[in-house]
């Protein structure tokens, strides 16, 4: 199994007025593809900054990301906004769809950014649909479904380009009980199919879900450590 990512003491600092705010204060971390991660921590802790750099949303301070072999931290805003859409697929707490557009459309939407055909692009948002159970609910517009339709929606459409690594923020956040454990349960079902899944929570019974919980706390991984619970076939 290959490294997706390595990130090798990166460190991201943000200036406010005449202060620099350390933020992240050299990171190290290697995730191979086929890894399960839950990255925790308190607030503050830099867990949204490291997700914001692992998904290209934002570049490091200092330090370097090599992402599937590209070292991303060098790139151009365009190559980052491509790698964005191909090589990543992400998933909110606030499930970020477009409100006026069915859910065939909104799954569809990167694969337009991607310059698939209109016709290549309806075959792959029904089968991913189909996949994260919403078969039925392909013309629905956000306000139509509930809320763990829509974080299926949104499930979906981190899929459809078949990225390397799915990135899920905080993805039931929004979510009543029930509907977490059906919405990780997929989460269960993506990585089993091979994906790489990286979830950022703050909740440990959804950080449980995954196979290796990594815990930040003032910008330092504090802990990385395999999850006992699951037994990993070897």
């Amino acid at each position: 199994m290959d490294n997706v990512i390595e990130i090798t003491n990166i460190i991201r600092d943000f200036k406010l007025g005449q202060e620099t705010v350390h933020v992240l204060k050299g990171i190290d971390l290697t995730i191979k593809r086929g890894d399960y991660i839950a990255i925790m921590g308190p607030s503050g802790s830099g867990k949204s900054t490291l997700m914001n750099l692992l998904g290209c949303l934002d570049t490091p301070t200092a330090g370097t990301y090599i992402l599937n072999g590209k070292d991303a931290s060098k790139m151009t805003d365009d190559e980052l906004a491509d790698i964005r859409n191909t090589e990543i697929g992400f998933v909110f707490q606030t499930f970020n769809l477009l409100p006026r557009t069915t859910a065939l459309d909104n799954v569809a939407l990167p694969m337009v950014y991607a310059g698939y055909s209109k016709a290549d692009r309806t075959k792959r948002a029904e089968e991913v649909l189909t996949e994260v159970g919403l078969a039925d609910r392909m013309d629905h517009k956000p306000n139509q479904l509930s809320g763990g339709q829509r974080q299926r929606v949104a499930v979906g459409r981190a899929l459809v380009n078949k990225p390397s690594i799915i990135l899920a923020d905080e993805p039931t956040g929004n979510l009543d009980s029930k509907t977490s454990v059906e919405i990780m349960g997929l989460f269960d079902t993506i990585h089993k199919q091979g994906n790489t899944v990286i979830l950022v929570t703050h909740e440990e019974d959804i950080a449980e879900h995954a196979h290796r919980i990594i815990r930040l706390r003032d910008g330092l991984i504090e802990s990385d450590t395999r999850n006992e619970k699951i037994t990993i076939p070897a």
